[in-house]
Formats: structure tokens, sequence, C-alpha cells
């Protein structure tokens, strides 16, 4: 959609400060979401955890001009060449802008609801029609209050077909999608659990999602689910839609499918529809994938796809990634793998991610796009734009249609016309110090390319799940009061998930600064590109040099590290250099116990050389009730002794008291800033914060044996049973942070769906699981802890806490982030 500001005053019903006849073609909600457009405009939307009005000076210094928003930032007038639509309520115009778009597509709008499948079905139907026409789809689950009309402004009439979700979590929400949606086929998974909450029975539920269809022509839907047909049939303006009801059961149906196990772990489904019976191949047999798969034939069918294109593409489906990860690389490379789907819209996503990994050089290895219905110099043209503008510097292209317009990308671009060519003429050591966005359609089989690039560490792994991070910083954002700033902790490689990785996400989600434990970890932020305050809380002070170099700042706990702070300040001519004075308040660690304050307040009063930005102290049990008179007195030394240093100091200083646990449970000592560390990760006690776990720990069988009964197993001869035993053996031991204290079915592990007891010790690289009757095979996975076995339940069986378990897993397990 390409439209002017003043256009878009009108549709949103705005008015202007600064240029009408800027033209806007493409508008984003999320401060991170740069396209590299010089016609981009940023919505600013206020949520529940976030502003975005307070992100637009930020955009302004990387170049963005356009803003709509529902009042003017403080300093616009400052901010030279700009432009604003000030509108009443921003979601509101964002609907709006949305509606308009829809208003102008000529063609098909496809709309998909439902409790689960959502996604899957809009994906496949995608990739089966966009084979023989082009196709728009909403990127990943695009399918909220945001999300819904932020697809919809990809609408262009270049598109056949516009093919989108929509998810709803309370009533009133689908009501306010439809108006802007208005989907001409309509098509409804199924009703789960979901957001039960909200409804007060399913039945309302399913009638809030069918509000969704109200100006269809027609619905797609299965006549099995008794609550959805009954929803339809009891409704007077959708039974009047054009009806096509799906079932395994009902042979009078519109369309009746029979489903027949196949070898290989397929399904057939034979179909019957309009008296001509089909034949499909399912390339599944789990019943979701299947009944999803179903779903798809049912709505082709329904459009008038010709059947020998479904036929042709139901076997290619493959299950759809619904995360974007990076891994280790070879040669000190950082791998970015995303085969969620592959048309320009999920690209510009992924290239988003890649250029936020800093002070690397970044590659993008890409696909042929599979949708063949739009002009190739066209599609193509465009690719290699976008490919220029998010300053990417080496593209690779794989497939004929890339090949075939390789000049649209520059002579420093490499083209392939399969992937076994690109396979065949690899050279590993082509690609050293350097990001690689792999974004291939699944036809083309990326992951090949994936384990070339990737760093071949055993198959024990330590994933993180950044979106939970998210929330759970959400989490804690909720219940602190406005203005206090967040330090986040990332001390000991953010308890062993990863520190520039996790920095880099929690910086663009504006933390305020982040704290390490040593010199060392400071300085790798830095390298990793963190530009935001890095506080040291336990700094050498022969590393005080290196700190300064690096613009560290240090933690200063006793007289000799603030006079030797002091002396190596004036050494290198410093004036007012941050630092951060910790008080003793009763945990007796390190700091300045309080007798000491009379004494250093001079010091701080006369030293021009260091400025303190904060003062702070840390509770001693701040989880547990039954001292909570305990840290209330150290709450009450704290605060006496921080009242002393600002007074001495004579400027504003931050004063901050509270951990993970503090946060929650003593929102009276917010102060100034709070200071969350394991509960980012979804560990430790949540006291009521819906705390996601982040981490997910876990190894995969490398071999199984039959043990006769009698027979020892590892050890010692520690375990010895009268019965026959299968046992895995795993590649993971208390060098990978599996505890021996779970040794000797004392710990279990996750296979197959059941709890498997850890038998015998655990060895240093190996462990040994029995596994008799759970059906295992060798390369299964099992889960040490994550969302079937939780990192407390674990640190229990250890008489440890979750801190201990997550910094004792080493650099050698191979950590993996994604996004869902």
């Amino acid at each position: 959609m390409i439209v002017t500001v003043s256009e878009i005053a009108i549709i949103t019903g705005g008015t202007i400060a600064g240029d009408p006849d800027l033209t806007v073609s493409e508008i984003i909600t999320d401060s991170r979401n740069l396209n590299y457009s010089d016609d981009l405009a940023f919505i600013a939307i206020k949520g529940l955890h976030h502003d975005g009005h307070s992100f637009i000076g930020h955009l302004y210094s990387r170049g963005i001009r356009i803003f709509i928003v529902s009042n003017l930032p403080d300093k616009s007038e400052k901010m030279a060449g700009s432009t604003f639509v000030i509108t009443a309520d921003t979601v509101d115009a964002l609907h709006k802008l949305a509606g308009y778009a829809r208003k102008q597509f000529a063609n098909t709008v496809i709309g998909i609801t439902g409790s689960a499948g959502k996604t899957v079905v809009k994906e496949w139907l995608a990739d089966i029609i966009g084979v023989s026409v082009p196709v728009v789809r909403s990127p990943k689950s695009y399918n909220s209050q945001i999300g819904v009309p932020l697809s919809l402004l990809r609408l262009d009439n270049k598109y056949e077909y516009g093919i989108f979700e929509a998810g709803i979590s309370k009533p009133g929400e689908m009501a306010r999608l439809a108006v802007i949606m208005e989907p001409d086929v309509g098509v409804i998974t199924n009703i789960g659990d979901a957001h039960d909450e909200n409804f007060p029975d399913k039945e309302a539920k399913a009638s809030e999602k069918l509000k969704l269809f109200a100006g269809a022509s027609s619905i797609v839907y299965c006549t099995d689910h008794d609550l959805i047909r009954k929803a339809i049939l009891n409704d007077s303006c959708l039974r009047s839609k054009r009806l096509t009801g799906w079932s395994y059961s009902n042979a009078g149906a519109d369309i009746f499918v029979r489903k027949v196990p196949a070898d290989n772990g397929n399904t057939y489904a034979e179909v019957i529809y309009r008296d001509k019976e089909y034949r499909f191949t399912i390339p599944f047999s789990d019943r979701a994938s299947v009944e999803n798969a179903t779903t798809v034939i049912a709505v082709c069918l329904a459009i008038g796809l010709d059947p020998d294109i479904i036929s042709e593409g139901i076997p290619g489906l493959v299950s759809v990634a619904m995360r974007m990860e990076m891994k280790s690389g070879i040669n000190n490379c950082h791998l970015i793998e995303d085969y969620y789907n592959s048309d320009p819209g999920s690209l510009v996503m992924a290239l988003e991610y890649l250029k936020s990994q800093q002070n690397r050089k970044t590659t993008l290895i890409l696909s042929d796009f599979v949708q063949s219905g739009r002009n190739e110099s066209e599609l193509y043209s465009e690719v290699a734009d976008l490919v220029r503008r998010a300053g990417i510097e080496r593209f690779t292209g794989i497939g004929e249609a890339l090949s075939r317009n390789g000049r649209a990308f520059g002579d420093n671009a490499r083209f392939f016309w399969s992937t076994d060519e690109f396979i065949q003429r690899f050279n590993p050591s082509d690609y050293r110090d350097e990001t690689i966005l792999l974004k291939g359609a699944r036809i083309y089989e990326f992951e090949k390319i994936g384990g070339l690039l990737e760093q071949q560490i055993h198959s024990t792994l330590l994933e993180i799940n950044l979106d939970a991070i998210l929330h759970n910083l959400n989490e804690f954002r909720k219940i602190i009061k406005k203005g206090t700033r967040i330090m986040a902790m990332v001390k000991a490689f953010a308890y062993g998930a990863g520190a520039s990785e996790i920095a880099g996400l929690l910086e663009y989600h504006r933390v305020s600064c982040f704290a390490v434990a040593c010199a060392e970890e400071g300085v790798e932020l830095r390298k990793s590109g963190i530009a935001l305050p890095v506080i040291v809380m336990n700094p050498d002070p022969a590393a005080f040099e290196q700190m300064i170099r690096n613009n560290l700042e240090p933690e200063l706990y006793s007289f000799t590290s603030f006079h030797k702070f002091v002396r190596t300040a004036i050494k290198h001519g410093l004036i007012s250099y941050p630092v951060h004075i910790k008080i003793d308040s009763g945990m007796h660690r390190l700091g300045f116990m309080p007798d000491d304050i009379e004494e250093l307040t001079p010091l701080i009063a006369n030293s021009e050389h260091i400025r303190v930005i904060s003062v702070f102290s840390h509770l001693a049990a701040s989880e547990d009730p039954s001292l909570d008179s305990f840290t209330r007195k150290q709450a009450r030394v704290f605060l006496d002794s921080a009242e002393r240093i600002k007074k001495a100091a004579g400027y504003p200083v931050l004063i901050h008291l509270l951990n993970s646990s503090g946060i929650v449970r003593f929102p009276e000592y917010h102060f100034d800033m709070v200071r969350p560390g394991i509960g980012l990760y979804g560990a430790g006690p949540s006291n009521g914060l819906d705390l996601k776990p982040a981490g997910s720990f876990t190894t995969r069988i490398s071999q199984i044996k039959r043990i006769p009964a009698g027979e020892p197993v590892g050890y010692n001869c520690s375990d010895i049973s009268d019965s026959e035993r299968i046992i895995a053996i795993l590649p993971v031991g208390y060098a990978d942070g599996l505890s021996r204290k779970l040794g000797n079915r004392r710990g279990t592990l996750f296979i197959r769906g059941e709890r498997a007891p850890l038998t015998g010790s655990i060895c240093m690289d190996m462990c040994m699981a029995d596994v008799t009757g759970l059906g295992a095979e060798e390369g299964d996975q099992a889960e040490i802890f994550g969302s079937n076995i939780s990192i407390e339940e674990v640190a229990s069986l250890c008489d440890t806490i979750p801190y201990e378990i997550l910094t004792s897993i080493p650099s050698r397990v191979k950590r993996v982030f994604y996004r869902e």
C-alpha cells in the first residue's frame, strides 16, 4: 500500500504536523523493525508494557521521519524534517489503515481462525495455492489486534489470494478484526482450551471466533466438531453462507474423507467431493497433522483449485518450523536458520533479525521463492533492492529463478542452480567471523547446508527461548512502578544462557543497563556490540585499567577499591567517571559497612574524578517470608546509608536493592532501579508472576542396549536389577553440568513422553537411563530439564538452587537461541 501523509490523515481522522505530501509504503509498530526504506512510517502503539512514543527519538536518530502518534513527543520541534500524524488512538488508526488496504484489494481473502492449527493451515494453504498463483500470507503467527492489520497492509493486487489468520483472547476482539479483514472464504480449525478463562464456556468462544466470517461468502469447517457445526447452523447469518463441511465419519458431508494408514509414516486420504473420488498422500501419521492437511485439501477443493495441483502439493508438505534459531557455526560464525516460510515478507523479518547481530559481517543464503504466479524479473528485482537496503555484505542465491536474475544482485553475488550444487562446491574456509542467515523454501532442504555450516559439537544442547525471556521481562515490567529502571543481570554467562546474545536482545527492549561479575565478562559484551552501561559487580582492582579502556563501570565496595580506582582515574585524567557504591546492609559479602559511611562521604564529596551513579545493596533472604523482618531491617540500614551518600554527593544518585524475588515481594523497595536476574530466565520462585522457563537442556540417545538380569550398569557396579533391562546411553555427563547426585535412579530424563530413571553413576561425559518398555530408539531426544522436568525439580534433587544448575553448564554444551 502506497499512500501520502495527507491520505493517512484522512483515513485515520488525524491531523498533520509536517509535510503532508510525503509518501509512505510501509508501516511498522516495532522500533526494531527497520526495513531500510526511505518511505517508512512508525506508528506508536501504547501497550501493556511499552509505549511506542518513547522510542521516537531513537528512531529519528536512525533516519525515520514519519510518525503516527496519539501525542507529540517532547522536543518534537527539534526533530528537523520530521512529520507527525496525530490521531486519537493509534491502534484504531492502524486498524483503519488496514481496512483501507483491504478495500483496495480486488481479489480473494481467506481468513483462518480456531484454537490450534491456524498457522499450519495458513502456511500449507499458501504453499499449495502459491504454486499456481501469487499469494500473500500473514507472517508467522501474526494473528492479534496488531498482527492482523500489519498483515493486511501487505495486500497488493499483484496477489491473487491473501491468506491471513486471526486469533483472540477475549470477547469483542474478533468483531474488530472482521471489520478490517472481511474474508471472502472463512476457515475454522477447531475449538480448544486456550483462553477459556475469558469466556463463560466453549460455546461462547466458538461463537466469538465465528464472528470473523460475518461478511464471508463461504465457510469451510469440519462437521465432526459438534461445537463448531452447531454454532454455524444455529446462527442465521452463518448458515446462509455457502458451507463446505468435511467429515471423517459422515458419508453425507460435502467432503467425505477416509483415512488409510500407509507405509513410512504417511496417510492416504480418500476423498469424495461432488460425486468424484480423489486420493491424496498426506506425509504424516499423527492426528493433528493429518487433520490440518485434510482441512487444507477441503479448502483447496472448495475454492476450485485443480485437484492435480492439490495432489502434487500435499505430499510435499513438511512440518512448519515455528521458530528462528541462532547457532554457533564453523570458523567463529553465527548461523541463523529460518525455514519458516519463504516469501518477500518473511524475508524482511529475517533480515531485521540478521541486522540486529552487531559488529559482524552479514551473509544471506537464499533460495528461490516457490511462487510462480508473479513476474519473475519484478519479484527478484524487489528482493535484490531489499538485500541492498539491508546492507547485506555477501549474497548467495540458490535456485534456477535466482540464477536467471543474478544481474539484479550485483557482481559480488554468487548463484547455484540447486542445493546439491552448493554442497558440491562448498569450501568451509569461505566462511569466517560472520553471521549467516539461511532462508530457504522447504523443498530446497537448507538443513543440509545448515549441517555444513554448523559447528559440530556433540548432540547435547541448551536451547534458549528468547521470546520467553522477553515475556518474563514484561512480567516484571507489569509490577514495577513507572519510571523505575531495570538493571539486567547477565553475569556468569547470563546464568549459563549466553551473555552477548541475551544482552543484545534486552538492549533492543530498552533495559537501562547490565551487570556482570567480572571485567572479562564486560569486555565480551563490548566486543559483541553492547552499548548500554555495563556495571562490574566484583571488580578485581588489577582490572581497573581494562575496565576504563572498555568503558565499564566498577562497583566500589571497600576503601581499598575506592582509593585504587580513584588513583587509576587520576592517572588517565578522567573526570566524573561513573562508579557504583555497594553497601553491606546485613548479608556480609562485599560492601561498605554502615559504620564506614561517615568516612566515605567526604571522599565522595571531594573527588572530581569519579561520579557515583548508584548506591545499592543486596538482600540475603528476599524469597523467604520467615525472614521478612530481617529483610526490612536490611532495607532500613541501606536507606540510611544511601541517603547520607546522596547528600554528600550533591547530585542525583540512583538507589536500588531488589533482585528477582524481591521485586515481587517488596514493591515498596523498588526505588529507582531493580535488578532481575534468574527470574528473566523463568527460574527460581515466581511469587505469582507468570514466568516462562527459557531454557531447555536436552541430549540424544547414542546407543540402546539390552542388559540381562543380574548384570550391573556403570561404575562400581552400583546398579543391578533382578530383571532384564533396556538401557539408553546418552552423551552427557558431569563435565556437561549433569550432577552426579542424579545418578542411581535419583534423577530422571524425559524420553518418548515418559520419565526414564538415570541408572548407575553419572560419568564424566556420559550417563545411562533405563528405557525399558518405552520403545526408545537411538537418536531419540532426552530432556534433562525444560517443559516436562523443571529446573527447580533438578535443583532440589541435587540439594542446590537453579542458579547453580544453570551456571554449571559449560561452554562445550552448544547453545541454540530461537524466537517463536
